[in-house]
C-alpha cells in the first residue's frame, strides 16, 4: 500500500500523542489491577494470578487502542506510527539504496528522497529543528540533475524488494 506524506499540526501531534499516551497508561493501570483483583478474588492470593491480571489488562488495553485507532481524532498519531514503521523498514535497506544511487537508479532515488523528508517531518514532529545534512541535499541535487522532482511524496514499500537488505 502506498504511504503519502501529509502535512500535519506538530504541536497538535504532540498534544494528542500525550494525551493517548497517558489514557492509555492509565487504563492499562486500571484493567491490570481490576483483572489481578477479580482473579484473586476468586481464586486466591498468588503472584502469577497478578501477573496474568497485568497481562489480561495489557491485552484489554491494546484492543481497545486497535478499535480506537481508525478515529478520526487519532489520525495524527496513527499517521506519525505509520511513518516510523515506513522509515524503519527503508532504513534497513540504506546500504543497497545508496549504492544503487551511485547507479542513477530512480527508484532508490525516490526512496532514498522520502526517506529524508519523513525523517525532517518526524523531527518537526517530535519538535526538534530537521537537519538539513549533507546527504539529503547530495539527494536533492542529484534528483535535480536528473531532472527529477527534488521532493517525493509517495512510498511504495513494493519498491523496496528490488534492493538486497543488509
Amino acid at each position: 500500500m502506498v504511504f503519502t506524506l501529509e502535512p500535519h499540526d506538530p504541536t497538535s501531534y504532540r498534544r494528542k500523542a500525550r494525551m493517548i499516551t497517558f489514557i492509555m497508561a492509565g487504563q492499562l493501570l486500571i484493567f491490570g489491577l481490576l483483572f489481578a483483583m477479580l482473579l484473586t478474588t476468586a481464586f486466591g492470593q498468588s503472584l502469577w494470578l497478578n501477573v496474568l491480571g497485568g497481562v489480561l489488562g495489557l491485552l484489554a488495553t491494546s484492543a481497545m487502542f486497535a478499535a480506537l485507532r481508525d478515529r478520526p481524532w487519532m489520525q495524527e498519531v496513527g499517521y506519525v506510527w505509520q511513518l516510523k514503521q515506513h522509515l524503519s523498514r527503508i532504513n534497513g535497506h540504506l546500504p543497497a539504496l545508496h549504492q544503487a544511487t551511485g547507479e542513477d537508479n530512480r527508484t532508490a532515488l525516490d526512496i532514498l528522497a522520502f526517506y529524508h523528508q519523513g525523517l525532517a517531518q518526524l523531527a518537526a514532529f517530535n519538535g526538534r529543528e530537521p537537519s538539513d545534512d549533507n546527504e539529503s541535499r547530495r539527494i536533492r541535487e542529484h534528483r535535480v540533475s536528473l531532472g527529477l522532482p527534488a521532493e517525493v511524496e509517495r512510498f511504495d514499500p513494493q519498491d523496496l524488494h528490488a534492493f538486497k537488505r543488509h
